[in-house]
């Protein structure tokens, strides 16, 4: 075996070392030491310290294109974009310790075209001519609601319009009026109100 190769073998493999900026107290140290360069040491950094504040990503409260004007609070950090080309807005929420009352999470007048699905809770005015509402099992509205179609299996409190059909789901609970064309409630739906059937006209 050459020598070359044999050096090669007991030569240990060396890591590359991170450059650090020099101090002046560390300016006047020797460079050298016994006719070999002296090599800074690196000192660990620090572990990062975490935040005191958890986020966690929430549902969004209501999912498909529509107009919102009101108020909505939020107890976190936002990012993304607002603006009418189809920006997307993203909450991170602080959890919330304990049992607390359910603050609605958009307050004010939701206008739609298609259709909607409400995961969280709101609360104000939703109006959709021929739209379809979809109320997720979790969901909470606190509204009166105008559309063409309302697809329940939350909490709605307030009046329901619905200009063709509203169906209940059996987790649906309703304290207040509907007023519809056709009413279909599943086994387990509770219903505290009145209903009027509007002219099929």
């Amino acid at each position: 075996m050459s020598p070359a190769k044999a050096a090669l073998k007991i030569e240990p493999t060396t890591t590359p070392i991170r450059a650090v900026p020099v101090s002046q107290n560390q300016a006047s140290l020797p460079t050298k030491q016994f006719g070999l360069p002296l090599r800074p040491v690196v000192a660990p950094s620090p572990a990062k310290r975490e935040n005191d504040f958890r986020f966690q990503v929430r549902v969004p409260v209501i999912i498909g294109e529509a107009t919102y004007r009101g108020v909505m609070p939020v107890d976190g950090l936002i990012s993304g974009q607002l603006n009418g080309n189809s920006g997307g807005l993203n909450i991170k929420q602080r959890t919330r310790s304990g049992a607390s009352k359910s603050v609605p999470e958009l307050d004010g007048e939701i206008c739609f075209k298609d259709m909607v699905r409400v995961n969280g809770h709101i609360a104000g005015r939703i109006f959709s001519q021929k739209g379809t509402l979809i109320i997720d099992e979790s969901a909470r509205v606190d509204a009166f609601v105008e559309v063409g179609v309302a697809m329940i299996s939350g909490t709605v409190n307030g009046e329901v319009v619905a200009h063709e059909r509203v169906e209940l789901g059996p987790c649906a609970v309703i304290n207040g009026n509907i007023s519809t064309r056709a009413l279909t409630i599943k086994p387990g739906a509770i219903f505290h109100g009145e209903c009027r059937m509007r002219n099929v006209a």
